[in-house]
């Protein structure tokens, strides 16, 4: 596991940019991405970039369920306003909230990521240490699944909805398994509320009760953190 501990986002987002330009100059050809405010500055800059990325294949890590892809908080509008308007990619994958039959939607996701494995995977990490919609208890070895989020999970996800009571319950994320499963992967944390679960992924033992302590075992994993966020490291 590679640190680089910068001043600000902005400049953390740039090396994590950098990074991502050097995967595609070696032939990477399908990105796993996530959402939430974390990535929000390198798809900015991958949207303003002169970067051609259609034959590029994306897939993403999670879906609220209940959300169809024109709800404004549903992950799919999040990757269009964010990064998908700007740029044709050859195709994005992401879960479809809205599917009739869950268990035919987690294998169709796991068949997407079977098909086509991940070169490079863009990860946040949560207050409470999880990838994804990976919450702590998640197994090490699970595939796609459907989750139930925890309460701080939503609390932190509801300065994006009205109240936190209209932030879904549920969703369907890609496993661990499937992270670790990734040929590299940047992590990237901005803000002193993420020092404690950066803290317990690079100095904790690799527990599912911090479901990012499992990156400590990834051979290809550059965590890249703003000062507030690495405040708590030895």
């Amino acid at each position: 596991m590679k640190i680089i501990i910068v001043e600000n986002a902005a400049v953390g987002s740039h090396k994590a940019y950098n990074l991502l330009v050097q995967g595609l100059q070696t032939q990477a050809r399908v990105l796993g991405l996530a959402t939430g405010s974390t990535p929000i500055l390198l798809y900015q800059e991958m949207a303003q970039s002169k970067l051609d990325f259609s034959h590029i294949t994306t897939i993403n890590l999670d879906e609220y369920l209940g959300l169809g892809p024109n709800n404004p908080q549903s992950y799919h509008y999040f990757m269009k306003q964010h990064l998908f308007q700007f740029k044709s990619f050859s195709k994005n994958y992401l879960p479809n909230g809205l599917a009739p039959d869950i268990n035919q939607e987690l294998q169709r996701y796991d068949q997407v990521i079977a098909d086509h494995p991940i070169a490079i995977q863009i990860l946040g990490i949560g207050q409470n240490g999880h990838i994804g919609f990976n919450e702590p208890g998640t197994s090490f070895h699970s595939q796609t699944h459907c989750v139930t989020l925890s309460s701080s999970t939503r609390d932190a996800n509801a300065r994006f909805f009205p109240n936190k009571q209209a932030v879904p319950q549920k969703a369907i994320s890609m496993g661990l398994f499937s992270i670790m499963q990734s040929q590299r992967i940047i992590l990237m944390a901005w803000g002193k509320d993420k020092a404690e679960a950066v803290s317990q992924m690079i100095n904790g033992p690799v527990t599912e009760k911090c479901p990012a302590s499992i990156l400590q075992k990834h051979p290809h994993t550059t965590v890249i953190l703003d000062s507030a966020a690495a405040a708590k490291l030895n």
